[in-house]
């Protein structure tokens, strides 16, 4: 006796799913030419057909909690070959973008995060932060930019790392993991009610450490998926961009948290002080590094943000997520160098007012990272995890280069 299921179509996440990139959505009509030209796509329960299918009738819960939205790199060759025009790879990216905004509370950061008429209030938090900070601190010093005996400009004068940006920045974080952490925990829980696991016999079934490891080594470290989704020059622009950025941010995040442990650990171990003792000489190794964490950057948003500028408009779609992020990388980026440059060239103003908009910036990527596409970071290695622990991907590097998938 067959079964009958019973369809809710959610017709206000239709529309919100066409706001938000998926405009050309009801142009699809179920051919499946995306799920046979995507190299990403597993033979079992492909993608993306079946989400053109549950976005034109509203099933909301499904998409929001269907992991292969995330397995999706946004190539975007389904797009580019559809006959339609639906284009598939923007329903993916922006049913990721309505995630990012949905999954974790407080939702009001999501909603901001939406449309570029909230970014003066995403800019005003920090920059309101960072200014009072700026105004306290010259009354006690006597002035807006002030000098060190000798001339020299030294940023922890007015922005003192040990009782005001390290605790303030250290909040923050403890913010983020928090919404994280529970950011993750709503996505599993999602993947565990709609996810079925798929293993072909004798395959063995993962543990969560092998998961971890493969996908910390394939996906994270190499980009094996990421570079099997490539079929142009562009695409492969794409990925050199993507990996060099990642790296410029290691080396950033590497210099970050061995300034803040020697800064923090020299009061208890007096000789770990003089390690993160800032401003340092650009012969320090840890200025090296950090001057070419910023090279790495530079090359790496140029890439990305000339790929972007380039794109074929029928293969895929820019939209306000895409450049908010771009640009506040890039913000990130020039402020760290200007601020280097102003503070060697001796100019007092332009340097501090730089170094302030740095911290700004550096606020708007990190505190708003779970709503952000920045989040990809956490959210997609999740998936990724989880979709080999369960069988969904290949555990071994051999499998992720032929994209093979097996199943029961």
């Amino acid at each position: 006796m067959s079964k009958t299921i019973k369809i809710e179509p959610n017709l206000q996440f239709v529309k919100e799913l066409q706001e938000v990139g998926g405009a050309d959505l009801k142009k699809c009509y179920q051919c499946a030419t995306c799920s046979v030209a995507c190299p990403m796509s597993p033979a079992d329960n492909p993608y993306p057909r079946k989400e053109m299918v549950w976005a034109q009738w509203g099933l909301k819960d499904k998409l929001v909690n269907d992991i292969d939205i995330w397995l999706c790199h946004n190539c975007g060759t389904c797009s580019e070959l559809c006959p339609r025009g639906a284009k598939p790879g923007d329903l993916l990216a922006a049913l990721r973008n309505m995630t990012y905004r949905k999954l974790v509370k407080p939702a009001i950061i999501g909603e901001w995060m939406s449309s570029p008429k909230h970014l003066p209030i995403l800019a005003g938090i920090p920059m309101a932060i960072f200014a009072f900070i700026w105004m306290i601190r010259a009354a006690l010093v006597g002035s807006f930019f002030p000098l060190t005996e000798d001339g020299k400009i030294v940023y922890g004068n007015l922005f003192p790392g040990d009782f005001t940006i390290d605790p303030l920045f250290g909040l923050v974080a403890i913010f983020v993991a928090i919404c994280f952490g529970l950011g993750i925990k709503n996505m599993i829980d999602g993947f565990k009610a709609n996810v079925t696991e798929t293993f072909v016999i004798g395959y063995k079934k993962p543990t969560l450490k092998d998961a971890i490891i493969a996908t910390i080594k394939y996906d994270v470290l190499q980009h094996s998926r990421f570079k099997n989704c490539v079929d142009s020059p562009a695409d492969e622009e794409r990925v050199k961009g993507h990996q060099i950025l990642f790296y410029g941010f290691v080396a950033c995040a590497i210099v970050t948290s061995i300034v803040a442990v020697a800064l923090w650990g020299g009061k208890v171990i007096p000789w770990l002080a003089p390690v993160g003792h800032t401003p340092m000489p650009l012969w320090h190794p840890v200025k090296i590094l950090a001057n070419v964490g910023a090279v790495l950057l530079v090359t790496g948003l140029t890439l990305l943000t000339r790929r972007r500028l380039n794109s074929d408009t029928k293969k895929s779609v820019s939209n306000y997520y895409d450049w908010y992020l771009l640009g506040v990388i890039w913000v990130v980026t020039l402020t760290g160098i200007g601020a280097q440059v102003f503070r060697l060239a001796g100019v007092a103003p332009l340097a501090f007012f730089t170094y302030y908009l740095h911290l700004v910036s550096i606020f708007m990527l990190i505190a708003y990272l779970p709503w952000s596409k920045l989040g990809h970071l956490v959210y997609r290695t999740t998936a990724l995890i989880y979709a080999r622990y369960i069988g969904r991907l290949p555990i071994d590097e051999k499998l992720i280069e032929d994209d093979k998938i097996f199943v029961i």
